[in-house]
């Protein structure tokens, strides 16, 4: 991208239609030199009725605020959202999710709002960067014909940097196989303790930590945020 991300919130802000998207942009974008001792970060997690953005929906969010010096535990936010089609019984077993929660949840739209608030200013922190962007974008543009850019750093990309520097020339010549970035296989590396998987909250704690040990192992305090993210 020609432009910075702090030029392109500027950009985004004065086209966007809808005033959600259009305070989103306008808390702005830290700069890409910005040390990453001194970002904002919120994790953010989904769990989803499936893996296609076009075809499946969010039922919950996950996210919590968190610094290089803390997490912010009493910020955090969850919320269970309603699909637009039926759960299918193979993401009820991931998610542990039941039709009968989601039945009394809130669309999406009623949540952007408070989604976005949230996420504005910071730096936002996934594993597996294709399901939190693409099913936020997409879920935007059915809700506002709008959809939504930001940088994002993603833990699962930041580990697999790691391994693969790990696994060197002779590795790489030899084809050994990397490790697996599951969230929870990644955690152990660090010796992080282990959570249950697919629950969003949870989820987003747990790459909050993981992006700390990360940096803790691997970056120095004044990396630019700009090395990390994508």
């Amino acid at each position: 991208m020609s432009q910075s991300w702090t030029e392109r919130f500027q950009a985004l802000e004065i086209h966007s239609q809808d005033v959600r998207l259009q305070r989103f942009y306008g808390a702005g974008c830290v700069g890409g030199d910005t040390e990453i001792a001194a970002t904002p970060f919120v994790a953010l997690d989904f769990e989803t009725t499936g893996l296609d953005a076009r075809q499946d929906a969010i039922v919950s969010i996950g996210l919590v605020p968190f610094s290089l010096q803390r997490v912010f535990l009493r910020d955090a936010c969850e919320w269970l959202v309603k699909p637009e089609q039926p759960l299918q019984e193979e993401s009820v077993v991931v998610h542990g999710i039941t039709h009968s929660e989601v039945r009394s949840a809130p669309d999406l739209d009623r949540i952007v709002a408070p989604l976005l608030d949230a996420m504005a200013g910071k730096v936002v922190v996934v594993h597996h960067q294709r399901i939190e962007r693409e099913f936020l974008n997409q879920a935007l543009l059915e809700r506002l014909n709008e959809g939504i850019e930001f940088p994002l750093i993603d833990t699962m990309e930041l580990e697999q940097r790691a391994l693969r520097a790990r696994q060197g020339l002779v590795g790489r010549l030899l084809k050994r196989p990397l490790g697996s970035l599951r969230l929870g296989d990644c955690r152990q590396r660090y010796s992080l303790p282990f959570y249950s998987p697919h629950h969003a909250l949870t989820d987003a704690i747990a790459t909050a930590e993981l992006l700390l040990a990360q940096v803790a192992y691997q970056y120095r305090p004044d990396t630019p945020v700009s090395e990390l993210w994508c």
